[in-house]
């Protein structure tokens, strides 16, 4: 059947009609799903008895089970969970200041093979569907009794290589009659789907756009993240500038500091012959270990030397606050785990 998160709301009005109801039941369906986050249709209980009947006919409500929760010491919660059908996703809730933010999913397993993340030690298996995304930032809300501020796509997956699930996802998280989060409180990361770039460009959403950047050479980027030799940093830097006069937004660049690999003075000067110009802010990640993996990541000293001196060239850097330390924090290391020990 049919997983009723998966519509948005103009489709749902047409759903609705096909099944011979009024429209404007939808408004009262939504507000039940991402209002109240009820997990039943027999609780939307200002529909009728004959209409919660035919949505249990036509319809499912997906609702995650948590396969495993680890809480680290400074307020960072980490899910595994069970999507229904024998595969499992991560979801992580962070902490700010500014309120609290969820990195969601976007696909069981990825395709890109980037070397210094956890995900690539399992296939990729499918994409997740825009309800199944939604459904992450539902659970957690629950779960945690909370409300979520702010999304990025920085979980699991290439949210670029399910590109239409993703952007009706954020467009179910945006409605004001679905999640009501800000498009600006919305962050979405790829590693360099160079043509999505355009595209997103070309439809001037107000989500921020974060670049898996990691290199400023080449070689070492394709060494590094197999995309590069699909889409070299030529092609890329080329897309982001038109995302950026076409939007006039700022683009984010994150760059995870690996030792011994891309954290010398170097690949700093690299970098800043790279960017210098563009409309840009750079977020310095200290990288995380994976267990066979071959970066570790880089002294304290190092990534201090590096924002600094790309700050002094007129680059904006600042290093990212590491949290979740103390648990499997890092993008695919639960799941990849429990997979080890199954």
């Amino acid at each position: 059947m049919k997983n009723i998160k998966d519509y948005s709301i103009s489709e749902l009005k047409q759903e609705l009609e096909k099944i011979g109801e009024k429209p404007y039941r939808a408004d009262q369906i939504y507000k039940w799903l991402y209002k109240v986050n009820v997990t039943s249709f027999d609780e939307m209980t200002d529909l009728s008895l004959a209409l919660r009947e035919k949505l249990k006919q036509e319809f499912t409500i997906c609702n995650y089970n948590i396969l495993e929760k680890q809480v680290s010491s400074d307020g960072t919660v980490k899910y595994l969970f069970d999507i229904l059908d024998g595969n499992a996703i991560e979801t992580v809730v962070m902490e700010y200041k500014h309120g609290r933010t969820i990195c969601v999913s976007s696909q069981v397993g990825c395709r890109m093979g980037c070397k210094f993340c956890a995900s690539t030690g399992i296939s990729f298996i499918r994409n997740l569907s825009s309800g199944e995304i939604v459904e992450e930032i539902l659970a957690v809300e629950k779960d945690l009794d909370i409300k979520i501020s702010n999304v990025v796509f920085m979980g699991i997956g290439e949210p670029f290589d399910n590109f239409d699930n993703v952007m009706k996802a954020i467009e179910i998280i945006n409605s004001p009659k679905g999640l009501e989060i800000g498009a600006r409180h919305i962050s979405i990361s790829t590693c360099g789907v160079v043509p999505k770039i355009y595209e997103i460009a070309d439809r001037d959403m107000q989500c921020t756009l974060s670049i898996s950047l990691h290199q400023a050479n080449n070689e070492k980027r394709s060494a590094m993240m197999p995309i590069n030799n699909k889409y070299n940093i030529e092609e890329l830097m080329k897309a982001c500038r038109y995302y950026i006069e076409k939007t006039n937004k700022r683009i984010s660049f994150e760059y995870a500091l690996a030792k011994d690999n891309n954290d010398n003075e170097q690949d700093a000067k690299e970098l800043v012959n790279l960017l210098k110009g563009m409309l840009c802010h750079v977020n310095l990640i200290p990288i995380n270990k994976i267990q066979d993996g071959k970066f570790s990541k880089s002294t304290n000293e190092n990534i201090i030397k590096f924002r600094d001196y790309l700050n002094n060239q007129g680059i904006v850097a600042t290093i990212r606050r590491e949290l979740g330390s103390d648990i499997d924090a890092a993008c695919g290391q639960l799941r990849r785990k429990r997979g080890e020990e199954k």
